[in-house]
């Protein structure tokens, strides 16, 4: 071999090696890149946004925890949990803002229990634990009040085009398209069969319940995986007791008093449960009274005032009002005792009634809207025509919804 070849020979070599390096080095930096990427992949999300991840806190913090024991603290970092003027589906009877309320402290109180924290709605959580489940919300305009407040909260993680609502009746359907979730609410201010029933026309003279009557309102919930049921201002007026049907010529009807009739139809609806609800499919809840402010008194101001103008909760912790009845209450707690153990169906009281009472300022008031046209008479005295019984939103019933979080979530 010639010197030409061999020099050749070197220099081809030479090149080799110096790709060879550079292939080396090139393959150290993409490997270098992609531990990188990984890295902040894991920590931040595939997109390098932060990911929010929901915190897991441990079961028994929250078992042992008294959620309804506790005070009302100030909050304006961490609330309102949605912005009630951008929902969607608020309910005219419940926007208090939209109808002229200036003082929005209300909005600003959040219920921290004595022994836990409660953990922080969220609705994106939420929405993953209902995927391809149905709630029904039961009872009258209160629980409609708590089903608005819950789909207000959903509703503002979730694009336009995929959530609606839909209205047939008595049972209004928000849907969640992307989750197939499903939320209702069904018109059954007794829970049992009533003259009460039409959801727009119920304004009726002389009430009149079925008590031995629930099929009629059953089947339309009866394959619900979540069932949240509310029951108990219209039971405060003497109904009268229908044994048969309506349509029939040989109805009787007798009065048996608030508390008997009102015992009667919880332990129908007791039955209903035991008999029909699937144990390991369907959550079952009952919330207990909502409390109203119609006599200012209690709290020491003067007759004849109630929740109008009010800007402020209350602070003494033993309150109680006297419109709140502690004898239906415990109708309520004597049947769900029974129901678990006749047969260990278990449903959770959410018993919203103390903490509530508490919230003198956060009902509707005059900031609603007003079905019938005021008269000069209550326009010259708003105190008249305060809605002391609804609540506005965002308000008091975000953390009754909080609290059947928590139990979804976490227990």
């Amino acid at each position: 071999m010639n010197g030409r070849s061999v020099l050749f020979c070197i220099n081809f070599k030479n090149k080799v090696m110096g790709i060879q390096l550079r292939f080396q080095l090139l393959v150290a930096v993409i490997t270098l890149v992609v531990v990188i990427i990984t890295t902040l992949s894991m920590s931040r999300g595939i997109t390098g946004a932060p990911k929010l991840v929901e915190k897991k806190l441990p079961k028994s913090s929250l078992s042992g925890c008294n959620f309804y024991s506790g005070k009302w603290v100030f909050d304006n970092q961490s609330c309102p949990l949605y912005n009630g003027t951008n929902c969607s589906f608020m309910d005219d009877g419940m926007a208090c803002q939209k109808y002229g309320r200036k003082n929005l402290d209300y909005l600003y109180w959040k219920w921290q229990p004595n022994d836990c924290d409660l953990p922080r709605f969220n609705a994106t959580a939420m929405l993953e634990k209902l995927r391809n489940k149905r709630v029904v919300y039961v009872g009258d305009s209160l629980n409609r009040n708590q089903w608005v407040s819950i789909v207000c909260i959903l509703e503002s993680e979730i694009p336009k085009h995929l959530k609606f609502v839909h209205y047939n009746g008595s049972l209004v359907t928000f849907k969640a398209i992307e989750y197939n979730a499903t939320i209702d609410f069904y018109w059954a201010p007794l829970l049992v069969e009533s003259n009460c029933d039409d959801p727009s026309y119920h304004r009726v003279v002389e009430r009149i319940v079925r008590v031995n009557s629930i099929e009629k309102h059953a089947k339309i919930w009866k394959d619900a995986d979540v069932l949240v049921f509310n029951s108990y201002l219209w039971w405060r007026l003497n109904l009268k007791v229908l044994w048969g049907s309506f349509e029939s010529a040989n109805a009787k009807y007798e009065y048996l008093g608030m508390l008997r009739t009102y015992e009667l139809g919880l332990q129908t609806w007791a039955d209903w449960l035991d008999t029909h609800v699937n144990r390991t499919k369907t959550r079952v809840f009952f919330v207990s009274l909502s409390p109203t402010h119609n006599r200012a008194e209690d709290w020491g101001k003067a007759n004849g005032q109630n929740c109008y103008n009010e800007t402020a909760p209350i602070s003494n912790v033993k309150y109680w009002g006297s419109e709140s009845d502690g004898e239906m209450m415990k109708l309520v707690e004597v049947a769900i005792q029974k129901l678990n153990e006749r047969s260990g169906f278990k449903v959770e009281l959410l018993n919203i009634t103390q903490l509530s009472e508490y919230r003198k300022e956060g009902h509707s008031s005059i900031y609603r809207k007003h079905w019938d046209p005021l008269t000069k008479e209550q326009l010259a005295n708003p105190t008249s025509y305060a809605d002391c019984i609804h609540w506005c939103l965002p308000g008091v019933p975000d953390i009754w919804n909080s609290f059947l979080y928590a139990y979804l979530l976490y227990l």
